[in-house]
Formats: structure tokens, C-alpha cells, sequence
């Protein structure tokens, strides 16, 4: 048996301004065919996990289209088309095929189409020889439409934030596959999506409330006749019709087991709502905070989140830290033209910058000074351990060092990278256990990497286009009724 793998990942902001092109794919994953083995088979990703399961399962992987793009504003019209056009052909000189896996990341937004997923997921549908099975895997973050589970035999998403369960996700994804061709189970699915958002700081999963509500969802998944099931907490920062949170419930052949296991999960999110509010932390009260405690902090800058989509320069924090001259501080900041300047200066050299604050939605200003270019590095980093993502390595670009005041470094980066490694601090000599506060630009994410080297995470609700406070965002096309926003 021949089974075909395709993934396009994106996770899309709609209030970030800038959209995301087909370079940022290929800046990041832009493959065909094989290449996508040589690339994949090693990481901690579910394309691992794909390849894996197959091979378990004696079952020839058929690699056929795999496009990723760090997150940021909403696909270009172009750049969506651009991608269907190389899923068509590749799928095309793929050959006959006996099944799918398919891995869409589930917040996708085109201008094309607002559910990209779910258009490019029921695409598949209709071209493919009838009774063609496909097994899709989702992010936790998705914003799941009927589109999208329509569209597949089977959908399985991560269970873990941070994602460090997502090979372990494709592998699962595989088997079931496998099973279905020998013809051993034949899994229907049901959605249920209440009308709740989860507000992204209660989105970790080893701490209550999700903690609870997945041990729910354990249970479920010893009853007979359940395959799988999944608790999407949704992603709030894409304006969308199926914004927020949903559940998942595959079974053999049981359509009503699945519609009922799959509307407890979701009447048992309606009921403890209230436990899914935001924990709001002020930045003074932050601060106010890592100054009680001799314990290496992490500020967690909720709202210049990069890896939901957030520019990724923005300043809130340092202003807030730079009068501190107590206390050791680190940042790292998205500023290509900062980079620039501190390479004209020289290591040792000093140089007088403006640091972040550049984009149009910033809402806080450069940070201006002299600084010290303490170190010139390139940017490239690997990771061998499992964190958020299953990235194994990147490229940060030209990168730069800089001493802001004594004690308080910047790494300036030429790319708008996510912060789920330590490593790319390592590869640019940080050391980040020399430091008392780090300043960590994610909510959930970072805390796999970070958690080596800091004793407290602080989420702190700063301003930008990844607010916790999801109430503050200009939303024109969520559903009504939705919890936070109106009772229910």
C-alpha cells in the first residue's frame, strides 16, 4: 500500500498588518517529495511521526507537498494560490494513492478563503478516488470548521501545550490510518464546538484548568468503540467565524458514541467557563513581582507573541527593565536594521541604536541609546531535544549582541523567529543562566526550553496583536454568543 503525506502549516493573525507571502514559506518549509523525508524524518514533528507509523506498519510513505510559515498576518492571496497550484501538481505525479495523512495546522486564514484548511482539506476530498481514507492531525490552537472534519475519516490533534507530543501525534495518526485499509476499524467522527473561547494563558495543559478537562478526555478514550479524541483550545487571534475552542471524538463506526462523548467535553467546558478567564498580570505588577524572589524569572511578553503571529519587536518589557540596574536582564528583539547598524560598528565597537517599536501596530516606542556591540554571530542554531514545534534548527539571519546598559544584553535578529529553543541564544554565545530576568516573547511555548534555566514564568499581559485580553481585539466575523465576550 502507497499512502500520500501532505502538511501546509500556518497559524494566521488577522490583526497582525503584514501579510505572509510565498517567501515566508520559503524561508522557512517550502518542499516536494523526497526532500520532505530528508528533512522531517528525524524531527520531533508529526511528519516525523508519519513516517515512523508507516514504516511500523509496513506501509510505503509516499512524501507528496510539505509548506510551513512562522506566524504572522493573514496568507496572501497569491501566495494560497501558489500553494494549491504545487499541492495539484506534486499530488498529481504522486501516482495512485491508498490513503492520506494529511497535517494542516487548523488556524490557517487565506484571503482566498478564510477556512484555508478547510478548503484545501475538502480540495483533497474531491479529487481523490471515492473511499480514498484520510487521517488529518491538527495544533491544539486550531479553529476547527464542519469544512475540515468533513473533509477526513479521522482528525487527531496535539494533547500537549507546549507541543511536545506532535511525533507522537503522527505516529498515532499512521496506525489508525494502517487499521483502515485492512479494513480492521471504520472511524466516523463528531464535532462539538460550545460557545467558548479559552483565553490563551489557561491554555497549558499541565496545569488546571485544561489539566482537568483533559483527564476527561483520558477517560474517554478508554471507553470501547473510541478511537481517539482531542480538546482544541483554540487560537483567538484569527477573526473568524469558528474562532475558539472545540472538541474531537473519532469512534469505530459509532456515529452516536462519538456525538455523545464529544458534546460531555463540550458541556463540561460550558459549565467551568469560568475557570478559563485570563489570569491579567499587569507589567507593574509583573515586575513588582520578580523583584520578591532571588529565583531566575522569565517574563512571558503575552503580547508580542511570535509564535501567534506578533511582530516580534515589541518594547514594553525593556523600557519597563531598563531602569533596573539591580538585576541582569535579556531580551531578544526582531530589528534588521538595529542588526545592520551594530555590524557597521564592530564587535567592541558602540553605536547609537533604536531598538524595536518599528512596526506599524507597536504600541510602544524604539528604546534609544548608545549601546556596546558586544557579539556578531550568523544566526544559525540546532536543537536536538523535543520542544514546542519539533523544530530541529533554524536561521535567525545576521544577528547581533548588544549591551543596552551593563547588565541588560539584546540579541537583535534579522529574522522574526519564535522562542521555543535556548539554543539559538547558545549559538550567539548567550548564556542565559548569566541573566536574573529573561524576557521570552510566547505565552506557553517557551516554557519547554526555558523551564531548563528559569524557576518562575511570569505571563504578563502586554499590549500588541497577541493580547490576552482577547476582549480588546476588533473582532468583525466571531460567532455570537462566545464566552468571554458575551454570557452564555
Amino acid at each position: 500500500m502507497r499512502v500520500g503525506i501532505i502538511a501546509v502549516q500556518h497559524e494566521s493573525n488577522t490583526f497582525a498588518d503584514e501579510g505572509t507571502t510565498i517567501e515566508q514559506f520559503r524561508q522557512d518549509t517550502l518542499l516536494c517529495g523526497k526532500s520532505i523525508e530528508a528533512a522531517f524524518t528525524s524531527a520531533h514533528h508529526e511528519l516525523g511521526g508519519f513516517f515512523e507509523g508507516l514504516a511500523n506498519e509496513s506501509i510505503e510513505s509516499v512524501p507528496v507537498f510539505a509548506a510551513r510559515a512562522t506566524p504572522g498576518g493573514t496568507i496572501t492571496r497569491d501566495a494560497a494560490q501558489s500553494l494549491l497550484d504545487v499541492m495539484a501538481h506534486e499530488l498529481q505525479k504522486a501516482g495512485e494513492l491508498d490513503g492520506l495523512l494529511v497535517a494542516p495546522h487548523g488556524a490557517a486564514v487565506s484571503e482566498l478563503d478564510a477556512d484555508f484548511d478547510g478548503l484545501w482539506l475538502a480540495w483533497l476530498r474531491e479529487i481523490v478516488a471515492p473511499g480514498t481514507p484520510i487521517v488529518c492531525t491538527l495544533d491544539l490552537h486550531a479553529n476547527v470548521s464542519p469544512r475540515m472534519i468533513n473533509a477526513c475519516d479521522a482528525t487527531i490533534g496535539y494533547r500537549t501545550n507546549p507541543h511536545l507530543d506532535q511525533r507522537a501525534r503522527g505516529v498515532e495518526a499512521a496506525r489508525l490510518l494502517a487499521r483502515t485499509l485492512r479494513g480492521e476499524v471504520r472511524p466516523v467522527q463528531a464535532l462539538c464546538s460550545p460557545p467558548v473561547a479559552i483565553n490563551i494563558e489557561r491554555q497549558f495543559t499541565a496545569e488546571p484548568p485544561m489539566r482537568e478537562l483533559l483527564a476527561l478526555a483520558e477517560r474517554q478514550r478508554s471507553l470501547p468503540g473510541v478511537l481517539s479524541n482531542t480538546v482544541i483550545a483554540g487560537f483567538p487571534y484569527a477573526d473568524v467565524a469558528e474562532m475558539g475552542s472545540s472538541f474531537i471524538v473519532v469512534t469505530d463506526g459509532d456515529a452516536m458514541l462519538a456525538r455523545r462523548c464529544a458534546d460531555e467535553l463540550g458541556a463540561r467546558l460550558v459549565a467551568d467557563r469560568e475557570a478559563f478567564r485570563g489570569h491579567l498580570i499587569s507589567i507593574a505588577d509583573a515586575l513588582a513581582s520578580a523583584a520578591e524572589t532571588a529565583q531566575r524569572v522569565c517574563l512571558l511578553d503575552t503580547g508580542d507573541n511570535v509564535g501567534g503571529g506578533a511582530p516580534g519587536d515589541g518594547t514594553s518589557l525593556i523600557h519597563a527593565l531598563r531602569p533596573i540596574v539591580e538585576r541582569r536582564c535579556f531580551a531578544k528583539v526582531f530589528d534588521p536594521e538595529s542588526v545592520s547598524r551594530a555590524a557597521a560598528a564592530g564587535e567592541g565597537g558602540a553605536c547609537v541604536l533604536s531598538i524595536g517599536g518599528k512596526s506599524a501596530r507597536s504600541p510602544f516606542p524604539p528604546v534609544e541609546g548608545a549601546c556596546e556591540v558586544r557579539r556578531l554571530c550568523e544566526g544559525r542554531w540546532a536543537e536536538t531535544k523535543t520542544r514546542h514545534g519539533g523544530a530541529t534548527g533554524g536561521d535567525m539571519g545576521p544577528c547581533a549582541v548588544v549591551q543596552l546598559r551593563p547588565g541588560f544584553d539584546v540579541l537583535l535578529t534579522t529574522h522574526r523567529t519564535m522562542p521555543f529553543s535556548l539554543a539559538p541564544l547558545i549559538a550567539c554565545g548567550v548564556d542565559p543562566r548569566s541573566y536574573d530576568i529573561l524576557i521570552a516573547k510566547g505565552v506557553h511555548a517557551p516554557v519547554a526550553a526555558y523551564g531548563e534555566v528559569c524557576d518562575r514564568f511570569i505571563r504578563v499581559n502586554t499590549p500588541g496583536v497577541t493580547d490576552a485580553d482577547m476582549t480588546r481585539l476588533p473582532f468583525q466575523h466571531r460567532r455570537r454568543p462566545l464566552f468571554p465576550f458575551e454570557s452564555v
